[in-house]
Order: C-alpha cells, then structure tokens, then sequence
C-alpha cells in the first residue's frame, strides 16, 4: 500500500507548494497521505478537504537531553483553537532562533542577515535550519543544502541553535487534547532510544517505524518496540525537496502494518 504520513510544503521549509505536491502525490499514486509541515497548518487552509485521502497533520520539533526529539501529530479538527495558538507561539520561538542563528554565524564570519533568511520563505512561513542553509547558499557560504548543514548549522556548529521552546511532552500532550494521535518521528535519529519510552509514557500513540534512513535491521528494531510499548506503526518520506528525498513521496507499506494508524485517524 504506497501511503505517506510525513511531509512538507512552502507553508514551512519544503520547496513544492500544497497544491504542487497534491499534484506529487497523486502522480505518484499515494492513496492516503499527510502533510505534515513544521508548526503550520497553512497547506489544509489551501487544499479542499478530502476525508480518506488527506489526514490533517503537523510536525512540532523539540530539543530533549541533546535529541531533536519530533512530534508528529494526526487527526485533529483543523480548528482546535489551543493546537493553533501552540503553533502560533512555536513559529514566533522559531523566528527568535533564527535570528540567534545567523547572529552567530555573523560571529563566526558569515556575512548574512536576518533578511537574507526572510527573502527565501514565503510569509508568515515557520521558520527553520532549511531557510537559513538556503541563504548560505545564495551568499556563497556553501555549495549546496547538505554542505551548510553539515559545515555551519549541524549540532556542534557555528550557527546550530536548538529549538527548545517546547518539550515532547508538551507537544504530545497539546496533539492529545486537540483529538489528535501524536506519534513519535524517525526514532533512528536518536542518540538515546529510551526517549522513546518516555514519549510512550507521556502518550504517543504511535511510531514512525517506516522512515528512508531507516535500514532493515532498524526497521525490525523499531517494529518490535512498538509492539512493546502497544504503538500504531507509521510512516512517510519526510519529503521536502527533490534534491534531497531522491525517492520523492509516498512509502511501500504492507496493509496489515498501516491499518491500525489508519483506524485511529479515519
């Protein structure tokens, strides 16, 4: 079943417009899918809704213990007011980050400006490490996405500032309150798997078992926690832009494997 729950638009830091990657989607032919921007909901305010084939989603981005520890979340009613005043106050915290970022990159010799990071998101756009990088870029600081991430806004670089307004357990617990099934994203990209207990405790309801970087072995890995900890599985190609998500959208996913997620949100 070729599905995927975990996506982004302009409305944060993809490069294909809500209507642009319906359009991927469908091509490609995704039978059920989510768009899952960082803090925005902005794509389901440009999109006619479609029960069955899109499923409301958003991706809130925390910092825990060291670990960019994300929170995915499914489901709820488009107008939950105090979901959205999260994500309000989460993309005004993104903004403040931003500039601390390029403050320090200034520090460290990059001569670029807040304005600079503006000029390449659309307005009122959340934004993140990808705005930035896309500005180093134009300036000449690097030579592509992968080079300024890995030179200047990696953990441990000039311009890396997490993002620790919120902690997962508030992220899950606003998706929870709002209705909605907040699921852990690529766990492979933890440094400290027990965080994922923790998010289970806290009340993730499900797992993002099926992720591209995530080889055979992690898979399996992850499919057994789940079953441990009673979690729905989930995945989703993590799509932002062509040139980094070669295997543009959708995942391969076996009907058994996805139907329980799909239970919870339909």
């Amino acid at each position: 079943m070729l599905v995927d729950f975990h996506s982004h638009t302009t409305e944060s830091d993809g490069t294909l417009s809500p209507l642009a990657l319906d359009g991927a989607m469908r091509k490609r032919g995704v039978s059920v899918y989510s768009i899952t921007d960082h803090d925005s909901l902005g794509a389901y305010d440009v999109l006619e809704r479609e029960p069955g084939v899109r499923i409301p989603g958003v991706e809130i981005n925390t910092n825990y213990r060291g670990n960019e520890v994300h929170i995915l979340g499914y489901g709820f009613p488009l107008g939950d007011t105090e979901l959205r005043s999260t994500l309000d106050s989460n993309r005004r915290e993104r903004g403040a980050r931003a500039r601390r970022m390029v403050e320090a990159l200034q520090a460290a010799g990059c001569a670029i400006s807040f304005e600079d990071v503006l000029a390449g998101a659309a307005e009122d756009t959340p934004l993140g490490r990808p705005h930035v990088a896309r500005a180093l870029v134009r300036a000449g600081f690097a030579s592509d996405i992968d080079g300024a991430f890995r030179n200047f806004l990696a953990a441990g670089k000039p311009g890396y500032m997490p993002f620790d307004h919120i902690t997962p357990s508030e992220a899950i617990g606003v998706i929870a309150r709002s209705g909605g099934v907040p699921v852990l994203a690529h766990p492979g990209r933890l440094k400290d798997e027990t965080i994922i207990d923790e998010c289970a405790a806290a009340g993730i309801v499900g797992l993002e078992v099926f992720y591209p970087t995530h080889q055979p072995g992690q898979v399996a890995h992850f499919r057994a926690v789940a079953s441990r900890l009673g979690l729905v599985m989930t995945g989703g190609s993590d799509y932002h832009d062509a040139r980094w998500n070669g295997r543009t959208v959708g995942m391969e996913i076996e009907p058994a494997d996805i139907e329980p997620f799909l239970e919870l949100v339909a």
